[in-house]
């Protein structure tokens, strides 16, 4: 429902989400599922968000993620928005030497490229339909009070809204994160990623492409073909700081031009199918993601460089892990925000996040080394792991978020 449908905007509900993006939305829904009620604030409107090529950019939806999705019931939405990643191939400059990761026939595909805009819909529409989320758009939390009684947020329209435990969602410059004075391990990558959409002379058969290059990755991800039958793919290109200003103020033609020199020629001749972006990459992990009735989810708690597209997929871990931990405990009669709860939704996802974003840091460090040495070296890691199955097979289920110890949410 939206925020004109709402009255009694002051019950107390179990949760305040702060941000109902891709994940806060999620978590609202995942939550709504086990009868877990919540309150989802947000400043933007949501027909902004989703008309017609307000967002360009697509997210790579990983095997477990689409578990999520299905077991919440947004699948039915979805059906037949998302293009299939059915191999990843991995190489160094295309050079000799790289490697191919395809799983089994029985083992599906290893994810789901969809445009971040039908995600938004999908979601947004269902949580229209559901009677446990109250839904307050077009505004902001002035005020966040926690005590051992439960939280409190005042709205910039002078609503006061209660629950039993915070969760911020609000993205990478979370204010309630920073207010609570969680320290934040940060660095950046000087590096910029430029985003587009590229229509393409030749079918990409399912097919992502990850390129690297000294300056950065260069990631081409298949879409589905648009209306007209004509080929896409999501591009993803990763350029030094110091020249990211001169590639933002290329034509489009030049821009084009060297998209097309970095690709050579796999997919045939190229042209723009989306307007560009471009955002800077830093890594940011949070020491803590719990405080008193508080909880930190999706890109307040973890950011990362975009070389393994998983940086939604962890937010949708934090997601299924926190859903089972609080209906768990609401199960024994235990308050949402109660300590014990938190505690053990921290420990759960402190060693996952912590693994999966060490492992994409050290990637971008490794095939950031310049040198034909450097590449050398590359190359005859990358043949080890084409050679052994049971290296591909590791990689393979990081790809897939199939790790470690998943959520039943995250299950199929």
């Amino acid at each position: 429902m939206n925020d004109s449908n709402i009255s009694a905007a002051a019950e107390r509900r179990d949760l305040i989400i702060l941000g109902g993006g891709l994940v806060g939305m999620t978590l609202a829904l995942a939550a709504a599922r086990v009868g877990i009620t919540s309150h989802v604030i947000d400043r933007a409107d949501p027909a902004d968000l989703v008309a017609e090529g307000a967002d360009g950019r697509a997210s790579a939806i990983s095997t477990a993620s689409w578990n999520l999705f299905t077991n919440i019931g947004l699948a039915d939405r979805l059906d037949g928005l998302g293009c299939p990643i059915d191999s990843i191939a991995v190489t160094d400059g295309m050079k000799p030497g790289r490697i191919d990761f395809t799983p089994k026939a029985e083992e599906g595909s290893l994810g789901r490229m969809f445009a971040n805009r039908d995600l938004r819909i999908a979601l947004f529409d269902a949580a229209r339909d559901e009677p446990n989320i109250a839904w307050h758009v077009r505004t902001e939390a002035i005020r966040r009070d926690r005590d051992g009684h439960g939280v409190e947020v005042e709205l910039a329209d002078g609503r006061v809204l209660r629950a039993s435990l915070l969760v911020a969602a609000e993205g990478r410059q979370s204010p309630t994160r920073d207010e609570a004075g969680f320290a934040l391990a940060k660095w950046e990558y000087d590096h910029r990623a430029m985003v587009t959409g590229l229509f393409h002379e030749k079918p990409h058969g399912n097919t992502a492409w990850e390129i690297f290059y000294p300056e950065g990755p260069f990631a081409l991800l298949p879409l589905l073909d648009d209306a007209q039958g004509r080929h896409r793919s999501a591009l993803v290109w990763t350029v030094g700081e110091k020249d990211a200003g001169g590639v933002i103020a290329m034509p489009d033609a030049m821009f084009v031009n060297e998209v097309a020199e970095r690709m050579h020629g796999v997919l045939g001749t190229i042209s723009l199918s989306a307007p560009r972006m471009s955002y800077p990459l830093r890594f940011h992990h949070a020491g803590k993601v719990t405080g008193e009735r508080l909880a930190v989810i999706g890109d307040a708690a973890h950011g990362m460089h975009p070389i393994a597209g998983q940086g939604l997929n962890l937010g949708l871990r934090d997601v299924g892990t926190l859903v089972e931990v609080l209906s768990e405990g609401m199960r024994l009669g235990l308050d949402p925000g109660d300590a014990q709860l938190l505690a053990r939704y921290e420990k759960w996802r402190s060693l996952d996040t912590f693994m999966v974003m060490s492992v994409t840091d050290g990637l971008t460090r490794l095939f950031g080394v310049p040198g034909r040495t450097a590449s050398a070296v590359r190359r005859l890691g990358m043949g080890a792991v084409q050679r052994i199955p049971t290296l591909k097979r590791f990689f393979m289920d990081e790809a897939r978020g199939m790790s470690g110890k998943l959520p039943e949410l995250l299950q199929a």
